[in-house]
């Protein structure tokens, strides 16, 4: 197996970092992916979930049990505000398995029904003393606590009027603002919040553009699917695995490099036999190494704790009897991520031989 590397297209991945796409709010994210979609398969649509799903037909007519999904999740983490205060400031609350720490204080962007704010993360001044107590909660010469929900809130300096002319409201989504999402290049790496799960949403689109230049089809039918609601139970996965056909479901995601995994960020393609949610077919993550190791791309096998994927909520709930995972090997996932110059290209790589042959079989 060879051939040159896929190219890195460092101009989409900065798109899709910059735009926002919480849990349930992540029209502007699938416009960008539908536009890079739509000329490189033969059809596609969005379903009554929000997912983006594109269409590329097999060589040959083949059972629907046959056709194999491969999903990247369009969402990110995010907050939602849970009351708006008389100050005009915002309680919010996590959407997704975030802290505040994991993040950082500054700016966000409030996504009101009407017109989207800038807004400051903050928890206060380092100068006070008990008497401000919630802050000194979290001082560590002091309370010593953690940093967490209930300590910080979101500066809007509008009031409570104005921010209702706005659409900001319970349940109006909050995101870190755009200029923290820039991509950073040093050395072989790249970092920015929201790599998860922009980078395998690149991928992905990279992989259908690489298929169809290349004028080759897959054995099967292979479903594309930019899901929804990932970051909160897998719901747009799920969605999809239920309606659309075919019996593999294939994940793409960012995969935590740390000791216990023994995974590097600086290795290759990550390939999971297990996570939280299900031990993944053998026999798809086997095929996964073989391709990667034949092309030289060093993969790492991993059996994941305290992780999840549309994959493994779709089988272990039933949706699909057979999954697989393929991860970006990534630093600080849920944080500031990091991942090589080369994980996106090598992703496409082994995606693009995957769907063109699911198993040796094939």
């Amino acid at each position: 197996m060879s051939g040159p590397r896929s190219a890195f297209d460092r101009d989409l991945l900065q798109e899709l970092l910059w735009t926002y796409g919480p849990c349930g709010q992540e029209d502007a994210v699938r416009e960008v992916c539908r536009r890079e979609l739509e000329p490189v398969v033969d059809d596609s649509w969005t379903d009554q979930a929000g997912n983006l799903v594109g269409l590329i037909r097999g060589g040959t007519a083949t059972p629907d049990t046959e056709s194999t999904r491969v999903m990247a999740h369009l969402d990110e983490l995010s907050m939602l505000v849970k009351r708006v205060e008389p100050d005009g400031s915002l309680h919010v609350t996590p959407l997704g398995t975030m802290y505040p720490g994991n993040f950082g204080l500054g700016p966000v962007a409030i996504l009101g029904h009407h017109e989207t704010l800038i807004g400051v993360l903050a928890v206060g001044s380092e100068h006070t003393t008990r008497e401000s107590e919630r802050i000194w909660q979290t001082k560590p010469d002091q309370g010593d606590q953690a940093l967490d929900w209930t300590h910080v809130y979101v500066f809007t300096g509008r009031t409570p009027d104005e921010l209702a002319a706005a659409g900001v409201r319970p349940g109006t989504r909050v995101c870190v603002e755009r200029g923290k999402r820039t991509l950073v290049e040093f050395g072989d790496y790249l970092g920015s919040y929201f790599m998860d799960d922009r980078a395998p949403v690149a991928a992905l689109l990279q992989a259908a553009r690489s298929l169809h230049d290349g004028e080759v089809r897959p054995a099967h039918d292979v479903y594309l699917v930019f899901t929804t609601n990932e970051e909160v139970g897998g719901i747009g996965g799920s969605y999809a695995a239920r309606s659309l056909p075919g019996d593999v479901t294939l994940a793409l995601e960012v995969g935590p490099t740390e000791q216990e995994y023994a995974t590097s960020c600086a290795g290759g393609p990550m390939v999971a036999y297990s996570d939280a949610e299900c031990v993944y077919d053998k026999d798809i993550a086997d095929r996964l190494m073989d391709i990667a190791e034949k092309l030289g791309l060093s993969p790492q096998p991993a059996v994941l704790g305290a992780f999840e994927s549309d994959a493994s909520h779709v089988k272990a709930n039933g949706l699909s009897p057979r999954a697989g995972l393929l991860c970006l090997p990534t630093l600080s996932t849920h944080g500031y991520e990091v991942i090589t110059r080369r994980a996106i290209s090598e992703m496409v790589d082994v995606l693009r031989e995957f769907m063109l042959r699911p198993s040796i079989a094939s």
